[in-house]
């Protein structure tokens, strides 16, 4: 056996892979568990072709919607998720975003790119949703820009982390009603005046962990929209089953 190999097979042995979810011994890095696995709701077949939401039914050809974008059409193009909030999904968004596991965005942002590859012209620009620069300094990192970066390298498109900016700091949204968080999330996302010229008529993908109104996201595509940008899609690495 090479030198190489076998110094992969003793640290192997020191640090065994971990299931991303619970810990477990798994075959390979970045991996999840076959218990984990089943318990990950991956989102295919039917969907709404606004939000990502899965939809009842076959597919006839038709674009199809929730109640929830034909009642408040969204302003941006399409949109897509890779996996419900739910379960193993919910367990892995906050690992990423509050315990610290950056890891975890590699898989996910693999589990985007596939959402999104039909989605995506071939000069679209990927973009995260922003934080304000207070959470930034708390949490350190922007969970959304770790996973904007992988579905970039994934699909070969460019991404720009600091597209947009969070001008207006806002509270958490948890607990937050549909009306509550568009309102609160209503003019607290602008372009970046620096990325003025980049953004203009070029179609953009934005990035986020969560989709569960869609409030942040509305205010994210309308800043790009108002900058003069092509058509915006979004994609998230979880969706909220239900509006809440």
């Amino acid at each position: 056996m090479p030198l190489r190999e076998r110094l992969q097979t003793a640290l192997n042995a020191i640090y065994p892979a971990r299931c991303l979810a619970c810990g477990d011994v798994v075959d390979t890095d970045f991996g999840l568990c076959g218990p984990c696995w089943t318990e990950t709701a991956f989102i295919g077949g039917t969907v709404c072709d606004s939000c990502g939401i899965p939809l009842p039914g076959i597919a006839a050809g038709d674009t199809l919607a929730c109640d929830a974008c034909l009642q408040t059409p969204r302003p941006w193009e399409r949109g897509r998720a890779a996996v419900l909030y739910t379960a193993t999904g919910r367990k892995l968004v906050l690992a990423l975003k509050h315990g610290d596991r950056q890891e975890i965005a590699r898989p996910a942002g693999r589990w985007m790119a596939q959402a999104t590859r039909s989605l995506l012209d071939d000069d679209a620009l990927i973009a995260p949703i922003p934080l304000h620069w207070r959470r930034m300094l708390r949490r350190r990192y922007n969970q959304s820009a770790l996973l904007a970066r992988v579905v970039a390298r994934e699909t070969g498109r460019r991404w720009c982390a600091d597209l947009l900016q969070r001008y207006r700091a806002t509270p958490s949204l948890d607990g937050m009603g549909r009306e509550e968080r568009f309102r609160t999330l209503k003019d607290a996302i602008r372009l970046n005046p620096r990325h003025a010229v980049t953004v203009r008529d070029r179609p953009v993908l934005l990035v986020d962990d969560v989709m569960t109104s869609g409030a942040t996201f509305a205010a994210a595509a309308e800043a790009c929209r108002a900058a003069g940008s092509g058509p915006v899609c979004v994609v998230a690495l979880a969706r909220v089953a239900k509006d809440t």
